[in-house]
């Protein structure tokens, strides 16, 4: 009979913990990204991007972020920067000038309460951008 009871008490104490230890879902939202290095001069190198996401619950910050990666320059898409799935950034031969490099969350897609996408990170997406100059 002690057995039976101290078995019992295990499950119970083991379903308790299961969720918070397997990462009970929470209501943390996503508030904002940031990305660095916020400038850079390519100089001929590839470069790489880091996506910081800001969050209303801790853990406040993750870094890196998962995000969608673009390019824009004038506010208009852009293939003279390619730019791949970790961000990592390069300018395509012949490339000048300064151009967008974005990280947006959901990756180009649209959330319940959307109005308007842009091509360049912005309408109802969470993103964050920086600038990087091709010789």
């Amino acid at each position: 009979m002690n057995d039976l009871r101290r078995s019992m008490r295990f499950l119970v104490l083991a379903a308790s913990i299961f969720p918070i230890a397997c990462g009970a879902p929470s209501n943390r939202q996503l508030m904002s990204i940031t990305v660095s290095p916020a400038t850079v001069d390519a100089q001929g190198q590839q470069v790489q991007f880091t996506a910081t996401g800001h969050w209303s619950a801790s853990p406040l910050t993750t870094t890196p972020q998962s995000a969608g990666w673009g390019v824009c320059q004038n506010n208009a898409p852009s293939t003279a920067v390619t730019v791949s799935s970790s961000g990592l950034a390069q300018c395509a031969s012949g490339a000048k000038g300064t151009y967008t490099v974005f990280a947006a969350d959901p990756p180009f897609g649209a959330g319940a309460n959307c109005n308007a996408i842009t091509a360049c990170g912005g309408g109802c997406q969470i993103s964050g951008a920086s600038q990087l100059t091709c010789p």
